[in-house]
């Protein structure tokens, strides 16, 4: 008898310790019939900490709060007791029978699941009215409104929607509220401005009350790119209220109790205008507000082979970063090259303000005068309702000094076109009216002398082929050799310009620099308006050409600036185009590209 009794102690510890080392993870609900206005809180509860927690979709259900994640951690009497809760916040999307699904998590390397929990959702119920009831309270006193400046604008035409968080004087509100869906804006470009962390408390008016303060929670300025009737998604937040109860305490104040609620702007519709056809000029390429419009050139006095900067800029208020500016076209003489785009843009409440602008290089060839014309920029201001179109004014380049373009020597040298009169029939009488025609004789083509001469021609070819082909071949396998004469003609060609101007030796040297830049631009990779020696010779070195060529190369270019204002002999224009020619093609046979 003794001994059983010591037996059914042992199973019962053992059993004791057993249940105490058992995992518990099951899913709680806050109700399990509920009406479709109403909200469900789901608990995912555990024992045991684990990992990789997964829950289920939530089928019929939208998710407008949580995963919030409590832990308890308490020992009593020296015994541990652990708790984990996964929650989340629901409300259902329609009516009917739905099963909260299986939840998965990871305990000591074992995968754990829920067992699924069944819920019905009734018609919508009616909320109690009573005013001593919280969640009544709550929801009468705290307020989300969506304020759009203007539900009619034009396509591209900015508005701005700004969502302000009414609550009575009934109420009072934590800064403790979060975002649970925030709008997407498929159909617009967007900007939110948001004032987090930095609340201002205004007086407001709701439906009539006075009672009510606002703050605005976020402002969106939006740019509609598409016309029609367009929804604006809601913002929903969750907000955290404490509601006066009808407790007291010791010292006779109201006790509070906090209640969250989940509280929606609700969609917006606006009615987007197209711009209006009538009146719309050829270039608008769809600016939107109200600009102002320069183009400007840092320099328009300068020499040829030069560079200067023209910027074309666009200043105010509207749709900045969604045009493209007015291209620039310049005469054939300037050389132009891909513009920098700038922008110095700020997003405020009513819009975007700033400036875009674009900067070209441009680098003239010869020496003249070169007008820019005007350039046109149309805009359309949504205030008037009309289009709008600025002018630049007309720039002259003044191009002192370089070469003479060939075209303006031949339309100077064009003779007038005169009409020829006829006088009378006699300026016929050369055509010779009586020909002494003569029948050509027939020869037999076949088996003639030209006959065998084609037919034996092509095989008397066949050896001369084979001796010019394994020439080509043995001149492709000289690998060095090639590279020499690749190097020298490349040297030739940049050069040819200057070769045949060495009568005149302000052209030749002017040639000769061209040459000399022109290769440059081909081999660095580097644009007239960064030509200096020292950066040069920098890059030259880093290619991997020798510090003798680099010195002899910035020589040649010395002797250029130099040459058109001292004399020089043709011995000496000779000796520099040889100069050049060997250190061109030293240099290219050294360069690792």
């Amino acid at each position: 008898m003794k001994r059983s009794f010591f037996v059914y102690i042992f199973v019962f510890l053992v059993g004791i310790g057993f249940s105490e080392a058992q995992v518990r993870f099951e899913a709680k609900v806050s109700k399990n019939r509920l009406g479709v206005n109403e909200r469900l809180r789901v608990d995912f509860e555990m024992n045991q900490d684990g990992d990789n927690f997964n829950p289920p979709s939530f089928e019929g259900f939208r998710v407008v709060g949580g995963p919030n994640q409590a832990i308890s951690n308490s020992y009593i009497n020296g015994k541990r007791s652990y708790s984990k809760t996964y929650s989340y916040y629901l409300t259902p999307q329609r009516r009917g029978k739905f099963t909260i699904g299986q939840a998965t998590i990871q305990i000591d390397g074992e995968t754990y699941k829920t067992t699924p929990v069944a819920v019905e959702v009734t018609a919508a119920v009616e909320r109690p009215r009573d005013g001593n009831n919280a969640e009544y309270v709550a929801s009468e006193n705290v307020h989300l409104v969506a304020s759009i400046s203007n539900t009619n604008p034009y396509l591209n035409e900015a508005i701005t929607v700004q969502y302000r968080l009414y609550v009575s004087n009934d109420v009072n509100l934590t800064r403790g509220f979060r975002e649970i869906d925030t709008p997407k804006y498929a159909d617009f470009w967007s900007q939110t401005i948001s004032n987090r962390g930095n609340f201002t408390v205004y007086d407001g008016e709701y439906n009539g009350r006075t009672d009510y303060r606002y703050i605005i929670v976020q402002t969106t300025v939006l740019y509609p790119q598409k016309t029609g009737k367009l929804t604006i998604e809601p913002l929903t937040l969750d907000v955290p209220i404490d509601v006066e109860t009808n407790k007291r305490d010791l010292f006779g104040r109201r006790l509070m109790t906090r209640v969250n609620k989940t509280i929606s702007a609700g969609n917006r519709t606006i009615d987007v205008k197209p711009l209006p056809a009538n009146g719309r000029p050829a270039d608008f390429n769809g600016a939107v507000g109200d600009f102002s419009f320069d183009v400007s050139a840092n320099r328009t006095a300068l020499d040829a082979n030069e560079a200067l900067e023209l910027s074309i800029k666009v200043s105010g208020k509207g749709n900045l970063k969604l045009f493209d500016l007015p291209s620039v076209k310049l005469p054939s003489a300037l050389e132009q090259y891909e513009p920098e785009r700038a922008e110095n843009v700020s997003t405020q409440t009513d819009g975007m303000r700033g400036s875009i602008s674009e900067t070209y290089t441009v680098v003239p060839q010869y020496k003249g005068d070169y007008p820019i014309r005007p350039i046109n920029f149309s805009f359309f201001d949504p205030k008037s309702e009309t289009y709008k179109t600025l002018a630049s004014e007309e720039i002259i380049l003044n191009v002192v000094n370089g070469p003479v373009t060939s075209t303006a020597s031949t339309e100077s040298s064009e003779t007038t076109k005169n009409t020829v009169t006829v006088l009378n029939e006699e300026q016929f009488k050369y055509i010779k009216l009586n020909a002494n025609l003569k029948p050509v004789e027939k020869e037999v083509f076949f088996k003639s002398g030209l006959f065998w001469s084609l037919l034996g021609g092509p095989f008397l070819l066949i050896p001369l082929f084979i001796a010019v082909g394994k020439k080509r071949r043995k001149r492709m396998m000289d690998v060095h050799g090639n590279k020499l004469r690749k190097a020298d003609k490349l040297a030739k060609k940049y050069l040819s310009e200057a070769r045949r101007s060495m009568g005149d030796k302000a052209v030749y040297y002017e040639s000769l620099q061209r040459a000399l830049h022109n290769y440059l631009k081909a081999k660095l990779a580097i644009e007239s308006s960064e030509f200096s020696k020292e950066k040069i010779s920098s890059l030259l070195l880093k290619k991997g050409a020798s510090q003798d060529n680099v010195d002899a190369f910035i020589e040649i270019l010395k002797s250029c600036e130099f040459a058109r204002y001292a004399p020089a002999s043709n011995v000496t224009i000779q000796q520099d185009y040889d100069k050049a020619v060997k250190t061109i093609s030293s240099i290219d046979k050294q360069l690792v590209l």
